[in-house]
């Protein structure tokens, strides 16, 4: 083998490790989803965080979501679950945005939130649940 080919095979071995590596490393996570993939995430078993205040819950909210208000999401943190994705919903997506950042800051790595919240969720016809 030439030294030009030792060259050429050591290059593209270093060039398959490398995308490999790239490959294997966590991806980052979505700061923001839309609403059909917030619902493509609840399908998939997302736990879906409601942060809104509980009139606001009582009437719509997603099923199987739990209500945590945003005023109350740092003394609550026990409550979320740390080995599944989290999909953040509000009114309109700026309280879930701020949770979403304290979910991060807290350590929880597969956050997101739902851009539009529970308003384009409704608008897009998908399933809500009215009343306690």
């Amino acid at each position: 083998m030439t030294r030009l080919n030792k060259i050429l095979t050591l290059a593209i071995l270093l060039f398959i490790l490398t995308a490999v590596l790239i490959g294997c490393a966590d991806k980052p996570y979505p700061t923001e989803v839309s609403v059909k993939t917030a619902r493509e995430y609840q399908q998939a078993g997302a736990f879906m965080l409601d942060v809104r205040q509980p009139e606001e819950w009582d009437e719509a909210h997603i099923p199987d979501s739990t209500l945590i208000p945003l005023n109350e999401l740092t003394t609550r943190l026990n409550e979320i679950p740390a080995d599944r994705e989290i999909v953040v919903v509000c009114r309109s997506g700026n309280r879930s945005a701020q949770a979403r950042d304290i979910l991060r800051n807290a350590g929880y790595k597969k956050v997101t939130s739902m851009s539009g919240g529970i308003r384009q969720w409704i608008a897009a016809g998908y399933p809500t649940i009215n009343g306690k």
